[in-house]
């Protein structure tokens, strides 16, 4: 289960923004991935056990995420977590005035 906190959030460049606007959407799987394998160190048939799927879906998956996060990196992009819990309770964080800078 991935955590509410975790999976309400957006990332932006400060500096040389994509000029389009671009957002990539990481699935909340391929964050919990990102999580359980590069962060905590996990090796992929662990990680795969952990969620309970196969680990030829924890490669692909994560794959994905890792190829979404370095075009975020070296473009500019924004990212934001998809399927956010709080979007769908209209609580996105992005409404809030600390959030958009709207004190």
């Amino acid at each position: 289960m991935i955590d509410d906190t975790v999976s309400s959030r957006c990332y932006s460049p400060q500096c040389w923004p994509n000029e389009e606007g671009i957002t990539i959407t990481l699935l909340p799987d391929e964050v919990e991935l990102l999580r359980l394998v590069d962060l905590e160190g996990m090796e992929q048939e662990e990680a795969a056990e952990a969620l309970g799927v196969s680990r030829r879906t924890v490669w692909r998956d994560l794959h994905t995420a890792r190829k979404k996060v370095a075009d975020a990196l070296t473009t500019g992009k924004s990212i934001q977590i998809g399927g956010c819990p709080r979007a769908s309770r209209s609580a996105c964080p992005r409404r809030c005035p600390r959030f958009t800078g709207n004190r």
